[in-house]
């Protein structure tokens, strides 16, 4: 799914313009809708960690639900949305920039995004756009009662309804493989969980992490060689370069198990997970709430209400996978 939005524009400017008067440059360049700071209207910057189908969805549901709420950029608000491109010194430089411009209230789209935001201010609202754990990223106190100026959606993944879909297509399945980043606390978060359940019905599990998607290529053909499937969690390095996965696992004829609907789009075989257009929806809902008067440290943290079945059809035909008829009654197929 790309991200078209009438009002929303990506441009792109090197880190050093994303404030005024910063010094130096930095080779990775950062995307953003630049606009004027109207005093009049209420101010929401928002981060979003890198351009991949996933977190673009979660942006246009953002914007469409603020339009829906009353909050149209340029007429009745300033959206300020800005693409780190996945690099941490221009994610510091996004949460100044949104400081320096008073801000009402920000919002991180991917678990790094909004770390980055709430290192940087313990006073202006922060609104989390699907982070899987915001308990284990450390960013609030409570799910129930965050405590402070953080507030939003997770999007946990339903990881034990995901096992059972794993067995029921691939039912001789002796040895999984897991791929992530290790620098993705969202990642860590559901891979232990994933292991204990992986455990439990007796598969073998061999893991492999990467640090860059540069790494992608190479270690997924090596791990393809050592399992039966592989399965990949809610992982942005991962699903920047998803393509670059498929390639290798295809060469194989080794199933990918993905946990959100846009990685099963660009070739993964199956999931049960959830519509990030809806998170991004629902994460509008939340800043529109706090804009007008919530209290962050008290407003629980918001979960999906559903979660959907996706199975690519032409990639089981592909991998020689018949898909039961029952799953294919209750799914969504991509052709």
């Amino acid at each position: 799914m790309s991200f078209i939005h009438s009002n929303i524009k990506f441009t792109f400017l090197t880190a050093a313009a994303l404030l005024l008067g910063a010094c130096g440059t930095n080779e990775q360049e950062a995307s953003s809708h630049v606009t004027s700071n109207d005093s009049d209207l209420p101010y929401i910057g928002i981060m979003q960690l890198a351009s991949h189908p996933a977190l673009d969805a979660i942006t246009e549901g953002i914007i469409d639900q603020l339009a829906e709420e009353g909050y149209v950029d340029g007429k009745t608000a300033t959206i300020d949305l800005q693409n780190a491109q996945g690099d941490q010194s221009n994610m510091q430089q996004i949460a100044e920039r949104f400081i320096s411009n008073d801000a009402d209230i920000t919002v991180g789209i991917a678990t790094p995004a909004a770390q980055a935001l709430a290192n940087a201010t313990k006073d202006i609202p922060i609104i989390l756009g699907a982070i899987t754990d915001p308990l284990a990223a450390n960013l609030v106190a409570s799910l129930d009662a965050p405590g402070g100026n953080v507030t939003g959606v997770s999007d946990k993944i339903p990881v034990a309804e995901q096992f059972d879909l794993i067995m029921e297509l691939v039912p001789e399945l002796k040895t999984i493989g897991f791929l992530y980043s290790s620098s993705e606390d969202n990642s860590l978060s559901s891979a232990k969980e994933a292991e204990a359940i992986a455990a439990s019905l007796g598969l073998k599990v061999v893991t492999k992490t990467v640090n860059s998607a540069n790494d992608i290529p190479q270690v997924a053909e090596s791990l393809a060689q050592e399992v039966d499937a592989i399965w990949v969690p809610t992982d942005n390095i991962i699903a920047t370069s998803t393509l670059s996965l498929i390639e290798a696992t295809d060469a194989y004829q080794i199933p990918v198990f993905p946990s959100v609907d846009t990685m099963v789009e660009e070739g993964g075989l199956a999931t049960v997970g959830l519509n990030q257009y809806t998170i991004g929806v629902q994460t509008g809902s939340v800043t529109a709430d706090i804009l007008e008067g919530a209290d962050p440290s008290t407003y629980a943290i918001q979960y999906p209400e559903k979660t959907e079945l996706i199975i690519n059809k032409n990639k089981a035909e592909k991998l020689n996978i018949i898909i039961p008829e029952n799953v294919l009654e209750s799914a969504r197929i991509i052709e």
